[in-house]
């Protein structure tokens, strides 16, 4: 039976008032929430049953103010791995969908403090406002955003700004096996930035709390603390967050970038972070690959490295990632993953180190890319002839050991090279200013320490560094000034060193 218009439009309207009354009336403070409850827990990881609508890496909420990321997206649940210890998670819980992503604050208040990957402060200097927050995982600068390496980055290490040099926006990797003195090199890079223009920031991932405030207290004690952000990730906490940390530093370096700021960046180190990424994985049933690594663990540092590099509107993030080998084993998976991402390495030898090298540094193993192009003039008109003449003292010193009768001029060359592997020798936290470096190379590249017995060349070093400073002060800025020196100016510094030792 068909009802005329005026008997529907009664009907719509007695359904309407019953609606009113039913549901009442539209509240704009009501929100909609998605929610899942939580189906399992493990060690650092959450299943989430629903929550259809997540999205990859978003945050997600628990009770008790706990997050976690969606890692795995799978058809009838999420995996989640959590950013704080997952005890106080029990299965049936709600966990609602936040609809952001992973962010850290940025800016200049964090400047002087020791973070976790989250932001939050760990020292004592109390809780930190900052008015700006940045995604954590954030895409890479395209090719044409990005300038040639062409200024130099001043390591304060003779063995490293001479024959391994560093440019700004570098991907230089520091690897050795344990107890080699990998970050003692990157504290001292840190440590020469004192006074220039050059924020800095230490990444420590899955280290002892003591090992973090012992770097904090050498920052602090050398007074460059003032211009360092610290973020720390110890072994004690969750999987994910020494996950996380490496790109919530690189998110807080991306700030100063952006403003035109240099800005030097250590993750100390990558091989816990690799291992970090390998236990998330595994606990979340991904399929292991080689070593039990997942297929993408390349993905996750160059992801990471790619986003240092100097920019064509001024600023840059140079970038030196730290990893641990085992019994010198360079060839391994981790290592060659990194090696082939970087701009070059700088290999620690425990061989070296074990005779009292140090910095152990391995020159025939070490190499930088790009370096070249940005170190100062003076250095490559010393450099050159250095690398030649201590390559062949290493190849010439391997035969010294079955007693063979040596001419004259192999001798001699062995004495040299030995006088400059003592002038390459040099003690933490005591870096060196470029233009001394580039002077005291210059001497005993050319014989000036050649009749100085081989425990008197530390001493030598120092005199002839503070001679440079006092007697020639003019060559001092003129080096640190980028300019190249001049046949007059190479044979002043000899004379200005031949007097002091002949006085």
């Amino acid at each position: 039976m068909i009802k005329d218009s005026s008997g529907i439009r009664g009907i719509l309207a007695d359904t309407f008032t019953a609606i009113e009354q039913n549901v009442g009336v539209y509240r704009p403070e009501l929100k909609i929430e998605e929610i899942g409850v939580v189906s399992f827990v493990g060690k650092g990881i959450v299943h989430i049953k629903g929550l259809p609508n997540a999205k990859s890496e978003e945050l997600i909420r628990f009770p008790g103010d706990n997050y976690g990321i969606v890692f795995n997206l799978d058809q009838e649940e999420v995996a989640v791995i959590m950013l704080s210890k997952s005890e106080s998670i029990k299965a049936k819980q709600i966990a609602r969908r936040t609809g952001s992503i992973m962010e850290v604050p940025v800016g200049e208040e964090l400047l002087g403090r020791v973070v976790d990957g989250m932001g939050r402060p760990l020292d004592e200097g109390g809780s930190i406002q900052t008015s700006q927050k940045m995604p954590i995982d954030r895409e890479a600068p395209a090719i044409m955003e990005r300038a040639a390496v062409n200024v130099p980055l001043q390591t304060g290490t003779i063995v490293v700004d001479s024959m391994i040099p560093i440019g700004r926006g570098q991907r230089e990797l520091i690897l050795g096996d344990k107890q080699t003195g990998k970050t003692a090199l990157a504290i001292d890079t840190i440590i020469n930035q004192k006074d220039k223009d050059l924020i800095c920031i230490y990444c420590s991932i899955g280290q002892e709390k003591s090992e973090v405030a012992l770097v904090a207290a050498q920052l602090r004690k050398n007074e460059v603390m003032k211009n360092c952000i610290i973020v720390v990730a110890t072994g004690e906490d969750p999987p994910a967050m020494n996950f996380i940390a490496p790109y919530a530093a690189t998110t807080m370096a991306e700030f100063f970038v952006e403003r035109g700021n240099d800005v030097l960046i250590v993750y100390d180190d990558l091989t816990r972070h690799a291992r970090a990424y390998r236990e998330l994985s595994l606990l979340l049933r991904r399929p292991p690959g080689r070593e039990a690594f997942p297929g993408d663990i390349f993905y996750i540092h160059s992801r990471l490295l790619e986003r240092a590099t100097q920019y064509h509107s001024g600023g840059s993030l140079t970038a030196l990632p730290i990893i641990e080998t085992q019994a010198q084993d360079i060839s391994a998976y981790i290592p060659t993953n990194l090696i082939s991402i970087t701009d070059g390495q700088i290999y620690l030898s425990p061989e070296l180190f074990r005779k009292g090298i140090l910095p152990a540094v391995d020159v025939g193993l070490s190499v930088s890319r790009v370096g070249g192009k940005s170190q100062l003039p003076a250095f490559a008109q010393v450099s050159g002839s250095l690398r030649l003449i201590y390559s062949q003292f290493q190849g010439l010193e391997v035969y010294t050991r079955f007693g063979t009768r040596l001419d004259p001029e192999t001798q001699k060359t062995l004495q040299r090279g030995r006088r400059i592997r003592e002038v390459l020798k040099q003690s933490q936290f005591d870096p060196m200013s470029a233009p001394e470096q580039i002077a005291i190379l210059l001497a005993v590249t050319e014989g000036i320490l050649d009749k100085h017995h081989l425990n008197d060349v530390a001493s030598a070093k120092v005199m002839m560094a503070r001679a440079f400073r006092e007697k020639l002060p003019r060559l001092n800025e003129l080096i640190a000034s980028g300019q190249k020196l001049s046949h007059e100016d190479r044979e002043l510094i000899l004379k200005t060193f031949t007097e002091i030792f002949s006085a």
